[in-house]
């Protein structure tokens, strides 16, 4: 009975916020190789049918392949994801949100290592951290009033290896994620197979390894990405899902903020039962704004693995895995009403769009698809 109320609050609360919602949708992008692309895109939702308008060109940067947006929508932040040494490399870019969604720029800064791949500003604004893929490190930035970052304050180098020698033969942090409470920022490390925990100081805006510094992960699956369910359970623990980039997995794991400490609950293939595709890895992974569903992108079998959330049971069941239209989807984002996921098929170069079933979270395609070179990762603001 509950959740049945529970899913009709949720339909109710997202039909009202369509009355006057204009949805932005930031693309970011591979500019290398054979890429077309020349930076960040913007596109626009039709909130009635998940259509696309067709991309803009709104920054000019070189691999811009992750973004993100300040809690206020006043900013945008961009990794460019390219190593030319340590500090010479500017892997950070800061932007300002105009009215008509078009970026200013405003400063940029070193991530202190090569290949910043993602990025996330802290719950306050106040702060953002950063991802280096090949430097193996974590960085972390203060966010000023008009929203250019401060001087890096802090660069935390990992350490470790794993089983898989051409992929884990050292540390590759490969996403950032804070928790609900803001106290504490895990990092999903796939050449360690380990999830790093870092306290957060809000106003130096430092991060410094917690009393518990790392959790083991299964050995050679190679944690990539990590969501937070948005609401907590009633004991205030959280539910957190990872995917396993090498092993096509995603895990499920509950995370406890008071004490910081992670329990691994359940492992799951993003692979239609039975099946095995060779060179498969996931990519993407995010709870829908309900928290009663995960998706995963699988990169090989060209497709969004569907889970259903099994509160009582703590587990996931596979309920759809469907095709993306295209080539190696490696990035998506779900609206925030939960009603659509895009998509973006780097290798094949198409954005599309799948409307969200509330009730059982499977996707059905929507009609028409945009082309941009080698979109890695997409991003919403709704204003």
């Amino acid at each position: 009975m509950f959740k049945r109320f529970s899913t009709f609050i949720f339909v109710l609360a997202i039909s009202l916020s369509q009355l006057s919602a204009e949805t932005l949708v930031y693309l970011g992008t591979y500019t290398k190789g054979n890429s077309t692309s020349e930076g960040i895109y913007l596109s626009r939702l039709n909130d009635q049918t998940g259509a696309l308008s067709a991309p803009e060109l709104v920054a000019e940067l070189e691999n811009p392949s992750f973004v993100a947006i300040s809690p206020d929508k006043q900013f945008l932040y961009a990794v460019s994801e390219v190593s030319s040494g340590d500090e010479k490399t500017m892997g950070v870019f800061a932007y300002r949100i105009e009215d008509d969604g078009k970026l200013a720029a405003l400063n940029a800064r070193s991530t202190g290592g090569g290949a910043a791949c993602h990025l996330m500003v802290h719950p306050s604004g106040k702060l953002l951290a950063v991802a280096n893929y090949t430097g193996g490190s974590t960085a972390s930035f203060p966010i000023a009033d008009d929203g250019s970052l401060g001087e890096r304050a802090s660069l935390i180098k990992h350490q470790g290896s794993s089983v898989n020698a051409r992929r884990q033969e050292a540390p590759h942090a490969h996403s950032v994620n804070f928790s609900p409470d803001g106290n504490q920022v895990l990092v999903a490390d796939l050449g360690a197979d380990k999830l790093f925990i870092f306290d957060v100081n809000i106003q130096s805006a430092q991060l410094t390894p917690a009393k518990t510094a790392d959790f083991p992960m299964p050995a050679g699956g190679g944690p990539r990405h990590l969501c937070f369910a948005p609401e907590g359970n009633e004991d205030g623990t959280h539910l957190v899902a990872s995917n396993l980039e090498l092993t096509s997995e995603v895990t499920l794991l509950n995370y406890a903020p008071k004490s910081g400490q992670l329990t691994m609950l359940k492992k799951r293939s993003t692979l239609p039962e039975g099946q095995s595709v060779p060179g498969n890895s996931t990519a993407e992974c995010l709870f829908h704004p309900s928290g009663r569903f995960v998706y995963v992108s699988n990169r090989g079998h060209h497709s969004i693995a569907v889970f259903r959330v099994i509160h009582d049971r703590n587990t996931l069941r596979l309920t759809q895995n469907l095709s993306t239209s295209g080539e190696t989807p490696r990035g998506f984002g779900i609206t925030p009403d939960g009603r659509f996921l895009v998509a973006g098929n780097q290798n094949s170069g198409n954005v599309v769009s799948m409307q969200i079933n509330p009730k059982n979270g499977k996707l059905t395609p929507v009609e028409g698809e945009i082309n941009v070179g080698a979109p890695v990762n997409v991003r919403f603001l709704v204003k």
